[in-house]
């Protein structure tokens, strides 16, 4: 039976998850990862190890040998001075692994607002992933699903200075709901498409979340998990890029952060809506009482 399933990003917030699904499902999981170091306990001994680089291409062609599926996650590195175009080198390795193992199987965590693909700040890197491996997926007929998400919580996680001072900050329209995403459920879906061997052809799927909210309607889940006070404030683009600024990111990474958001809010419409399929069971609430409450 080809169970050999190989996972990028080990360590990351969906990656880990996938990791020990798949050995909770019985399977051994290759992960290709740099610091095996960083790794959980105890989840060394239940995998194999593939170290090196995923901007590697003959790297990766070695590490996706003999796999029957492979989940991909691109390694984000803002401070490069062509973020897309390392997320393009990237794709074309995988889609020239791909192309030489006729890789069965392949899931792609993307985003929501890839399928603009130019105007989305860093989000056009995934598009251009998404492209090179329809191309591949065109060719040799493996199965590939592209998993658009929406707005990760443990996003949050890089905001809590300013959560901590009731501020919950958006350069987006306050009344626009968006979906708000609990990784480990992007990781469930994920891995039951990874270990489904039934499916054929290119295919995108959402990830949700388990509902819509606008960002006064974060602020009040967030607000009442946490024991604090929080209040959705809009900030301009300008006041992003400052603070951006000072948290040190170069000017490229400013403009692809700020770059995102407008991207998706300028008359955006996903072109996949929320369905049954799409949506996922972990709330917003129950996400930040587990997770964010004890960091606050």
């Amino acid at each position: 039976m080809d169970t050999t399933i190989a996972v990028t990003t080990p360590t990351g917030h969906v990656g880990s998850h996938v990791a020990r699904l798949l050995c909770q499902a019985g399977v051994r999981p290759r992960l290709l990862l740099r610091d095996p170091g960083r790794l959980g306990p105890g989840l060394r001994d239940q995998v194999e190890l593939a170290v090196g680089d995923q901007r590697d291409a003959a790297y990766v062609a070695e590490a996706t040998r003999d796999a029957a599926a492979v989940f991909w996650v691109h390694p984000d590195d803002w401070s490069l001075p062509d973020p897309d175009a390392d997320a393009e080198r990237a794709g074309d390795g995988l889609a020239a692994a791909m192309r030489r193992h006729r890789i069965p199987r392949v899931v792609l965590l993307s985003s929501i607002g890839a399928e603009l693909r130019h105007g989305a700040g860093f989000i056009d890197g995934l598009a251009r992933i998404e492209q090179r491996l329809d191309a591949a997926c065109d060719e040799t007929g493996a199965a590939l699903l592209h998993l658009r998400c929406g707005y990760f919580m443990t996003n949050l996680m890089g905001e809590l200075d300013r959560l901590r001072a009731g501020r919950l900050v958006t350069t987006r329209p306050l009344d626009e709901p968006m979906p708000w995403v609990d990784p480990y459920d992007i990781a469930v879906v994920a891995t039951a498409r990874l270990l489904a061997a039934g499916w054929t052809g290119r295919q995108v799927q959402a990830v949700h979340g388990a509902a819509d909210l606008t960002w006064p309607e974060a602020a009040t889940a967030l607000s009442a998990a946490t024991g604090r006070a929080i209040e959705a404030e809009r900030i301009s683009n300008d006041e992003q890029r400052a603070a951006l600024r000072e948290a040190g990111l170069t000017e490229v990474a400013v403009e692809g952060v700020v770059a995102m958001g407008i991207g998706q809010r300028e008359g955006f419409t996903p072109e996949q809506p929320r369905s049954m399929l799409t949506t996922t069971p972990s709330s917003l609430a129950g996400w930040a009482v587990t997770h964010l409450r004890p960091l606050l």
